[in-house]
């Protein structure tokens, strides 16, 4: 099993009372399989992904549990063991580019950023080769431009997918995406939702997908996890969530998606 989560329980203690964010949740993922984590805003999915990640290092965040990836547990690893992890094995996107890209550096020299960590052999010209590569890999048009371009020069579908190109660079086994289509319009989001289908199936790379949005979790996943308040409610294939909801909350988001006949 690539990654297998067990009893993960995230904890903030910035107020007087502790506030548990993540109930003693657990899961696994399997190698080249799309994992999708639904639920509303707080639900706890975020928080989720963070962890996998190894980006809760804030002192005011207590995690208990335990997350194995590939038999290496990595919610408490330090932080040297988790720097040769983050971004060559597991690699994450975010759901606003603008807020992860830096403004005053060029594509090219963005993308590159992860060779110059895990890969530092690498020379400048093979840097930029495998930059280009990736820009073309996740369908920008003109990627030798793209590569000179500035983060405000690119439209925001343009600069999600520079921000696919940047996690794939060193070809992680594991792509955690966070909601990654929240500030596009639709037909980017079926567009970004392709790419990522594509990518999954040449790279043979597992997907954890993070959303609130079941018509595409539906349409990207596997198997689907339904959270509500921190806990995992319900858990299954997505024929199996969409076709014989058990509970009632999964029975509510499924309603909750629009449909033609519902707006006439």
């Amino acid at each position: 099993m690539l990654l297998e989560i067990k009893d993960l329980r995230i904890e903030f203690y910035d107020h007087d009372v502790p506030e548990r964010v993540v109930h003693d949740v657990s899961f696994s993922l399997a190698e080249g399989e799309i994992l999708g984590i639904v639920g509303e805003s707080g639900s706890g999915k975020s928080m989720t992904a963070m962890a996998v990640a190894g980006l809760l290092k804030r002192h005011d965040v207590e995690k208990k549990g335990a997350i194995f990836f590939e038999g290496t547990e990595l919610l408490h690893a330090s932080r040297a063991q988790l720097r040769k992890v983050q971004g060559n094995d597991i690699s994450i996107i975010f759901q606003e580019p603008m807020t992860s890209l830096n403004p005053v550096k060029r594509i090219g020299w963005q993308v590159e950023e992860s060779l110059k960590i895990h890969r530092p052999d690498m020379s400048r010209e093979e840097r930029r080769s495998r930059a280009i590569a990736a820009l073309s890999d996740v369908e920008l048009p003109n990627p030798e431009q793209v590569y000179k371009k500035y983060p405000h020069e690119l439209s925001g579908g343009m600069r999600q997918r520079v921000m696919i190109a940047s996690a794939m660079i060193c070809e992680p086994k594991l792509l955690i995406a966070d909601e990654p289509t929240t500030a596009l319009d639709v037909t980017i989001q079926l567009q970004i939702v392709k790419l990522l289908q594509r990518l999954n199936k040449e790279k043979k790379m597992a997907v954890l997908f993070i959303s609130h949005d079941l018509s595409l979790v539906k349409r990207l996943c596997d198997r689907i996890i339904v959270m509500h308040n921190g806990d995992i409610v319900e858990q299954g294939s997505a024929q199996e969530i969409f076709e014989n909801p058990k509970e009632c909350y999964t029975k509510e988001l499924i309603d909750a998606i629009p449909r033609l006949e519902k707006l006439v």
